[in-house]
């Protein structure tokens, strides 16, 4: 495994998984083709696997595909697992407790037909709200529903076109009958414009304590469904991001629910990406006091989406009104005084999963970890300063040992792990990966990672670390505070060349904030600036002539950071062939090659 990493392969190819862990624990369950994957990672150990076979129950299928089980959700009921899957075309469930698999036949809405229907299912307490359509062939307009607990209700047929849900979640208010369901999905535009986008990006809340309607036409139906647009536009550069990917809800520390930031991830048709920020609390504000789009008369009462407490049944007119004006007008616009992007950038992310942690002197950072579609994570810090959002886009990791798409990513902030899947393997990734940063005390205070610091002559983790640390996070040259005033020069290093051969020599690109110049005595033969996107800066000599010997120093520098990379001396030797020195050159360019790749300031990603 790589630095501080460990991976379990799955031993074939799981092309759709679900992942399920709890915060604290060393094992992580994923549900695949017919059967359970259960990954343990001790800490300090090598990871280990045991699987639980869950076959479908076949009965006639229409071809191959349809005889599987897909394992689509695992959640934890009990002291045991309950675990649904397609079960050739009917889906079923079971519960697994202390090894044993008990069926719990049928279960219509806790799994799809098919392991390719956007699904979205949500517990709370004896509660459960789906999705996910229960007939196969009669039920081709999505719905959300509440499928167990109190009435079983769900979404007019109306209110959604198209729709794909993204996330959902229980939003406990300060009156327990104003408790919300809020869902996050994006839909397709009502607006046929050939300008307008594709899709619309939405917010719906529902009233958790809903009982259904008066009249025969609302009685099984949400009666406080509204929906909001979610804008995530840049003025300044007028790029707007429509199309939302995944969500992530970080809660206030002091347990204020309107204080609870939601990061959502959105693309545009380039396929570039933005995330944005918003508050539960100006969510909720624009469901309680916007008008309705389109609806122009006085708003009865009580208004659309309000709860009511001592479960009462909302009035039919407020549902009338309501089912046939489901959006408010007021849109939901990102945190902060300017309503921008936390950033955006070339990259197409399509996960995110955010840590809020303290450095070594108590500061706080928001901590990103976004999935590329390249199948790598980018670990992007978010810093405060005053009401402006600082954000550094540090690392790049490649989480598995084949690389491939991460098909799902868990946050363990007890353990301080990510947890990455692939349809090939699951991965452990830690947050505090300190070790790769080298380039001494510089090195590692410029990398501006809060989770690591410079402590007795290393870089290491500030949970590690009994006391304090040397860290430097926000100030633009970190590296003045580092003891030395300037970082060691490179080793030197001689090669023996014939003339008239062909060479390169490499320098890693261990920080995309800064420029490396390979320079050749005073000359300057080779520049990489930030933004460069190979792992290596590579100075390439086609025919080595006379006046080509000598020293080659690679050099970075970022703002007043200087520091020689590498230092080479190409020493003329007759009749020698560079071949075998070529293929060393290209082995020390792999090597240094850590699959963990600091990456640039992301004002410089545009």
């Amino acid at each position: 495994g790589r630095a501080g990493q460990d991976w379990v392969d799955f031993g074939l190819s799981e092309p759709h998984i679900v992942l399920f862990h709890e915060p604290g624990s060393s094992a992580v369950w994923v549900g695949g083709r017919g059967k359970v994957y259960l990954f343990d990672f001790p800490e300090g150990k090598n990871a280990s696997v045991r699987t639980v076979n869950i076959g479908s129950t076949k009965g006639s299928c229409l071809d191959k595909r349809d005889c599987e089980n897909y394992i689509t959700l695992l959640e934890r009921q009990g002291e045991g697992l309950l675990i649904c899957g397609t079960n050739a075309r009917r889906p079923s469930c079971w519960r697994l407790v202390n090894g044993t698999v008990e069926s719990l036949g049928e279960k219509r809405g806790y799994a799809p037909f098919s392991p390719d229907e956007n699904s979205l299912v949500l517990f709370d307490g004896d509660e459960v709200y789906s999705t996910i359509r229960k007939q196969e062939y009669n039920g081709k307009i999505p719905r959300f529903r509440r499928i167990q607990g109190e009435i079983e209700l769900y979404t007019s047929d109306t209110v959604m076109q198209n729709p794909q849900f993204i996330k959902a979640t229980i939003v406990h208010q300060d009156q327990a009958y104003d408790d919300k369901i809020y869902y996050f999905f994006r839909e397709d535009n009502p607006d046929k414009n050939p300008e307008a986008p594709l899709n619309v990006s939405r917010v719906a809340q529902l009233c958790r304590g809903d009982q259904g309607g008066e009249s025969s036409l609302s009685v099984s139906k949400w009666n406080t469904f509204l929906k909001a647009m979610l804008v995530c536009s840049d003025a300044s550069t007028n790029k707007n991001f429509n199309r939302l990917q995944d969500v992530f809800l970080l809660p206030d520390p002091n347990g204020q629910w309107r204080d609870t930031r939601v990061y959502g991830v959105f693309s545009n048709p380039w396929n570039y990406s933005a995330v944005c920020v918003y508050s539960l609390g100006d969510i909720d504000k624009v469901f309680r006091t916007s008008s309705l789009k389109g609806y122009h008369a006085s708003l009865p009462n009580p208004r659309p989406g309000k709860c009511l407490p001592d479960r009462q049944p909302i009035p039919t007119d407020t549902f009338q009104v309501a089912d046939s004006h489901p959006e408010v007008a007021q849109r939901v616009e990102p945190m902060g005084p300017s309503k921008a992007p936390l950033f955006h950038s070339k990259y197409h992310y399509q996960k995110v999963v955010v840590h809020r942690m303290q450095a070594s002197r108590g500061e706080t950072f928001h901590v990103l970890y976004l999935t590329t579609d390249r199948g790598t994570i980018h670990k992007v810090v978010e810093s405060r300063e005053g009401e402006r959002s600082l954000v550094f886009n540090i690392m790049e990791i490649q989480p598995f040992h084949h690389p491939a798409a991460i098909q799902a990513m868990s946050l363990d902030t007890e353990r301080r792990k990510l947890y990455v899947s692939s349809q090939w393997e699951v991965s452990q990734v830690p947050l505090d990966l300190c070790e790769v940063y080298s380039g001494g005390c510089h090195g590692c205070l410029m990398a501006r990672d809060p989770y690591c610091g410079w402590d007795q002559g290393r870089c290491v983790s500030i949970y590690s670390s009994p006391g304090p640390v040397l860290q430097s996070i926000n100030p633009d040259e970190p590296h003045t505070e580092c003891p030395n005033p300037k970082p060691d020069s490179a080793p030197l290093q001689k090669v023996s060349l014939a003339p008239n051969s062909r060479y390169y020599l490499s320098c890693p690109v261990e920080s995309r904030h800064a420029t490396y110049s390979w320079r050749h005595e005073q000359n300057v033969e080779q520049s990489c600036e930030p933004g460069h996107q190979s792992p290596n800066c590579i100075l390439f000599i086609e025919n080595l002539t006379a006046r080509q010997y000598g020293h080659y120093r690679c050099e970075a520098q970022e703002g007043s950071y200087f520091r020689e990379a590498q230092h080479w001396e190409l020493l003329p030797e007759d009749g020698a062939t560079a071949e075998h020195l070529l293929g060393r050159a290209r082995a020390l360019a792999t090597s240094l090659w850590l699959g963990v790749l600091p990456t640039l300031a992301l004002g410089l990603l545009v």
